[in-house]
């Protein structure tokens, strides 16, 4: 384990000098609030490290060698994503060797399905619920982190190889580049919407304004405890609370009995915040645009998804990655502003 400067500075010329690098981390998501990225793990010629990230360690030479590199990640967007915020680390470009496998026509492209049928390795599946806050780390855990890097060099190019042959190498990497740009991207999260979980768009306005304000209460109590917040109260109690309190019932009963009294009377006085709130400061209810598609906006779009389906049919791949759903609803869109006489296609 690097858990020091001088030991990530031992690491560092062999870094440099690697033909190729493979990266991992390991974050928790599944004990801490907001998550913490608590693990680099990096593979290169003969070694399999892992890096402390919990250790006050200056990564800042490091990361500038890892972001002249091409680096090769298995389902790279969390990874990624986590990088950027943690330190705002960007790569030059990647290789994703999932996105590889499903370019391929793979339809179990997890790393242990993959290294098992390519590599011919079983690897022990690893612990899902793993705290990677915690120090120090089993045996079994510093063994499943190496294992997430130490395969995918010969993953890839045996991946790589697969996609030269079949003539889609140029898919996967323009896929990965725009998935590069797509993570250096940092989301804004807005203010309006963080708090709309599945099921709000079933209350009406008053019950929005109780919901905005039991989320916000929950929120606070998840980074006070250090916990993610479905471990304060879950999304649909949430839901239920919102709904029975815009309704005028009693919501007591509906708390979790588990909950503690402090946590309840906080339950019970954001309900009576969101009460005294004036009408004009409810949220508003989404509502659609009120466009009904005509019968030839349906025509197209099924003529769109059955292109789309046969030619993925045709290439053994899943047809998602051609065009997702939202894009086919965009390219319709777009067809039927350029197809005035509202014909399934323009001329």
């Amino acid at each position: 384990m690097i858990d020091s400067d001088e030991k990530l500075a031992g690491l560092l010329p062999r870094v440099q000098a690697a033909d190729w690098l493979a990266l991992d981390t390991e974050a928790d998501s599944l004990h801490a609030y907001p998550e913490k990225l608590c693990l680099i793990q990096i593979s290169l010629p003969g070694a399999d490290e892992l890096i402390d990230t919990l250790a006050a360690l200056d990564l800042s030479a490091f990361l500038d060698v890892l972001r002249g590199r091409e680096l090769i990640l298995h389902g790279a967007d969390y990874d990624l994503r986590l990088l950027r915020r943690a330190y705002a680390f960007v790569p030059k470009s990647v290789f994703d060797t999932m996105l590889a496998a499903r370019l391929l026509g793979f339809t179990e492209f997890g790393l242990t399905d993959l290294v098992e049928k390519l590599l011919g390795v079983q690897l022990e599946k690893g612990p899902q619920t793993a705290d990677w806050a915690r120090r120090p780390l089993t045996e079994r855990m510093i063994n499943y982190a190496r294992n997430d890097t130490r395969y995918l060099q010969p993953l890839s190019a045996l991946l790589k190889a697969r996609l030269e042959e079949k003539k889609r190498l140029s898919w996967h990497q323009e896929s990965c580049a725009r998935l590069v740009r797509e993570c250096a991207e940092l989301r804004v999260t807005d203010p309006d919407q963080i708090w709309r979980v599945k099921g709000a768009d079933k209350l009406d306005r008053r019950g929005l304004a109780i919901l905005r304000e039991l989320w916000n209460w929950r929120d606070g109590e998840a980074v006070e405890a250090n916990k993610p917040p479905y471990f304060i109260v879950r999304h649909e109690t949430l839901i239920a609370l919102a709904d029975a309190a815009a309704q005028g019932k009693t919501v007591s009963s509906l708390l979790p009995p588990g909950l503690p009294s402090r946590r309840r009377e906080g339950v019970l006085a954001g309900v009576e915040r969101a009460s005294q709130l004036p009408e004009s400061q409810w949220p508003q209810r989404h509502r659609s645009s009120g466009h009904r598609p005509s019968a030839a906006e349906k025509r197209r779009y099924d003529v769109l998804r059955q292109r789309r389906d046969d030619r993925a049919a045709e290439l053994g791949i899943d047809p998602t990655l051609i065009a997702s759903r939202a894009t086919l609803g965009a390219l319709n869109a777009l067809l039927q502003t350029r197809s005035p006489s509202n014909t399934p296609f323009p001329q």
